[in-house]
């Protein structure tokens, strides 16, 4: 059999994607979902403050920017080629296939790493929620092992079942965790009356800029995954103009969102949000809310997490999808389940791994939140790779082609430079182990997909030719 008519074959055998369901709402909730905003709330401003004192808001805003940068980038292809593939379609088209497999890879091991680093925040907080209910024995390795398979093992499901449910659970979880910490929020700011005010936070006479600039690399890490609507160009109505604009109009919103929480924090808890283990909490105790939040609070927070290990598990099974479909990866991988029309193989093959590696970190003894951290840090590497390729990707496109857009090279610029300077500051100065030998094994990790890649166009040497082209228009199967 040559490899046209195998090729030929294999796409007889696959469903497809189901094709336009995804409605505008649903897209933006891909996107917001994998954000977690409401986990990053949770955490991030504290840490930026230690820096950045009251010019924590301007970490923020400037993360913002640099990240609108990469999604008017991002939204420039998508208007263009609406792809299951994501950054790796994208970047096939101003870069070439060798490109695009990096792009793909890296994206990859963002969003999987994301997703298996949040299924310990998911944990974590699920203990302590269950803990406040007064099951006092749920602690231990035993019931964390139990909760990373039973949580773990539902969000695989979800995304297998179809991408509507999958998105819409992280939506309506999402949704609900954003309002508990909005409910916070805006209490404390009532509870604080006219110390609510804090002009402090405006000016500029007394910022760190070295602090804001640190921060801002902690800020932007608060917006990967961001684009995560963009992988579902199959499955979305109309999806050169409603994924643009849940990628442009989630990520500002989610940034407003940040900058009033920032704010709001600093203004409550002053000094304190750079000493205190958990500043949610530390508001919920300051300005006196009911017994009974505290345990909804946390469930917010948990509820959350567990949307971030759903959304992030959409994007790596269809990239897997449609490397399957083009021969990168073993053509069992292009074919998608016959009733729920998922790419089941890839998600089964990632969710299977979270749950493993998450197993394996609890029984050798690591504290969930710290494992949290580190697979973040480890996933952020590939967001940064894949969010500047496509970056550079998008400047060699419209020279190619002779597209006269004077702004995409400068937002390019841009957003090269910040991804640069990410990745500096996350090696320099060299951070305590184990994070000081995460970027080797992301390194390894990526010559390794490399060493596939080299060996699927070997096999066959017109993979590179298909590189690219699944996207909406050329995506046969029934779905």
């Amino acid at each position: 059999m040559t490899t046209t008519e195998k090729t030929s074959s294999n796409t007889k055998n696959d469903s497809g994607l189901r094709e336009g369901v995804m409605s505008g709402p649903e897209l933006a909730a891909q996107a917001i979902a994998s954000i977690a905003p409401s986990a990053v709330i949770a955490f991030t401003a504290a840490e930026i403050f230690l820096g950045a004192g009251t010019g924590t808001i301007y970490a923020f805003v400037l993360a913002t920017a640099v990240i609108l940068c990469v999604g008017y980038i991002v939204s420039f292809f998508a208007k263009r080629f609406p792809s299951a593939g994501s950054l790796y379609t994208y970047v096939s088209k101003g870069l070439g296939p060798t490109a695009a497999f990096i792009a793909g890879m890296a994206l990859m091991i963002g969003s999987w790493g994301i997703a298996t680093g949040s299924l310990n925040g998911a944990v974590s907080f699920t203990m302590d929620v269950l803990r406040l209910l007064g099951l006092s024995s749920i602690e231990g390795i035993t019931w964390a092992v139990i909760l990373t398979i039973t949580i773990g093992g539902l969000a695989t499901f979800f995304t297998i079942q179809g991408i509507r449910a999958s998105a819409r659970v992280s939506f309506v979880l999402e949704l609900v965790s954003i309002a508990i910490i909005l409910v916070l929020l805006i209490s404390a700011l009532f509870w604080a009356g006219a110390a609510g005010w804090d002009p402090s936070q405006f000016t500029l006479e007394e910022t760190p800029f070295q602090g804001v600039a640190a921060g801002m690399v902690l800020a932007i890490l608060g917006f990967v995954g961001f684009s995560s609507a963009d992988a579902l160009g199959r499955e979305a109505r109309n999806p050169k103009k409603a994924i643009p604009r849940a990628i442009m109009w989630s990520a500002l919103g989610v940034g407003i969102l940040y900058v009033f929480a920032a704010y709001t924090q600093i203004a409550v808890l002053g000094d304190e949000l750079g000493s205190v283990a958990s500043p949610l909490e530390a508001m919920h105790e300051k300005i006196g809310m009911p017994f009974w939040f505290g345990p909804v609070l946390l469930f917010g927070v948990a509820a959350s997490f567990f949307a971030v290990v759903v959304a992030p598990l959409n994007v790596v099974g269809r990239i897997i999808y449609v490397m399957g479909k083009e021969g990168v990866l073993p053509e069992a991988f292009g074919r998608t389940h016959d009733q729920h029309l998922t790419p089941h193989r890839g998600l089964w093959l990632a969710g299977g791994l979270m749950i493993t590696l998450d197993i394996i970190m609890i029984v050798t003894g690591n504290n969930l939140m710290d494992t949290l951290v580190w697979v973040d840090t480890y996933a952020t590497y590939g967001y940064m790779l894949s969010y500047a390729l496509v970056a550079i990707a998008g400047v060699a496109y419209i020279k190619k082609h002779n597209i006269k857009n004077p702004l995409l090279p400068v937002l390019a610029m841009a957003a090269v430079l910040a991804m640069a300077y990410v990745f500096f500051a996350n090696i320099w100065p060299v951070p305590d182990f184990p994070v000081n030998i995460l970027p080797y094994l992301f390194v390894i990790t990526m010559l390794a997909g490399f060493a596939r890649y080299r060996y699927a166009i070997k096999k066959d040497p017109k993979v590179t030719e298909r590189i690219g082209n699944t996207h909406t228009e050329m995506m046969e199967g029934v779905g």
